[in-house]
């Protein structure tokens, strides 16, 4: 015969205490990663400012231009979007409502109380992406500018010094 060994849970009546809390940019990135599926949303924007960071930064772009209050049992949203042109805005604002509160509740069981949306543009998408493309230049040959300017002055100041040191001739200073 072998042994049995037989294990026993042990349950207390006590509850384990705790608090479950969210920073405000998980519950900007719940919103800014659902928002891509609504149509006629061309963006939302962060600014002029905060788009340009983008280019120049490694950032997580889905937050931006995406700004909420979160309390312990409810979520306030303000948003700054682009609009597609011929669409229609009011119709688009309702997805915007329902796809932030459906995503919200679902991964934080987190009341969405009030959700702003102010419309910062309207757009035909070729427009949206001309503009992206655009700044994306702008920004790319303003980077490679800098980084061009910055390599010569450091190869300049690098044979200056090369010069000092290869010279036979004792310098008065």
């Amino acid at each position: 015969m072998t042994d049995t060994k037989t294990t026993k849970a042990i349950v207390t009546s006590d509850v384990i205490r705790g608090e479950l809390t969210y920073a405000d940019k998980v519950i900007e990135k719940i919103i800014g990663i659902a928002l891509e599926t609504v149509d006629g949303l061309l963006g939302v924007d962060g600014g002029f400012l905060s788009n340009m960071k983008d280019k120049l930064v490694n950032t997580d772009t889905t937050r931006d231009g995406v700004n909420v209050e979160v309390g312990k049992k409810q979520v306030a949203v303000d948003l700054d979007i682009v609009a597609e042109y011929q669409k229609h805005v009011p119709t688009i604002f309702k997805a915007i409502k329902e796809v932030i509160e459906t995503e919200v509740k679902r991964m934080t069981d987190l009341d969405v109380v009030e959700v702003n949306v102010n419309v910062v543009d309207i757009k035909t998408r070729a427009q949206y992406e001309a503009d992206k493309v655009s700044l994306q230049d702008r920004v790319t040959d303003a980077a490679q500018t800098t980084g061009e300017f910055a390599s010569t002055q450091y190869n300049k100041a690098a044979k200056g010094i090369n010069d000092l040191t290869e010279s036979d001739e004792p310098r008065v200073i």
